[in-house]
């Protein structure tokens, strides 16, 4: 059936703020193999974003099979570090939706803020469907 494109440029909020724990940082650096640290690792905000996205990828309007997802492409780029005590909230906007051959392919730019406004990352990520045909 194809995506819906005229989702491109909606823009989902969560509606829960994300408080980061010194507990929820031990335990995501244990995860990834990081060094000991204050501050939680650069792949931390990951956490946020994906809960977030759900709201975009499981819209029905788009019409994406997230049971048959991949993820293609995923990055970070961070305005200050990701500190226990942080009270943060998570924008996620569509920038692309097409379809590749038999592929479906989403692309999602995660703004994470502190409850005051204050930018702390931009995570961007590109899902794209399997298809188990040539």
């Amino acid at each position: 059936m194809g995506l819906n494109s005229a989702l491109v440029g909606r823009v989902y909020r969560s509606p829960d703020t994300y408080e980061v724990g010194r507990e929820k940082i031990r335990e995501f650096r244990a995860a990834v193999g990081a060094t000991e640290g204050d501050d939680a690792p650069p792949t931390f905000p990951i956490v946020l974003a994906m809960k977030a996205q759900e709201a975009a990828v499981l819209d029905p309007d788009l019409g994406f099979d997230f049971s048959r997802v991949i993820h293609r492409d995923q990055s970070f780029r961070h305005t200050r570090p990701v500190r226990s005590g942080d009270v943060l909230t998570v924008e996620v906007h569509v920038t692309r939706v097409e379809t590749l051959g038999a592929n479906d392919l989403v692309a999602l730019r995660s703004d994470i803020r502190t409850a005051g406004g204050e930018d702390v990352c931009t995570a961007t990520t590109t899902l794209i469907t399997w298809a188990d045909t040539p």
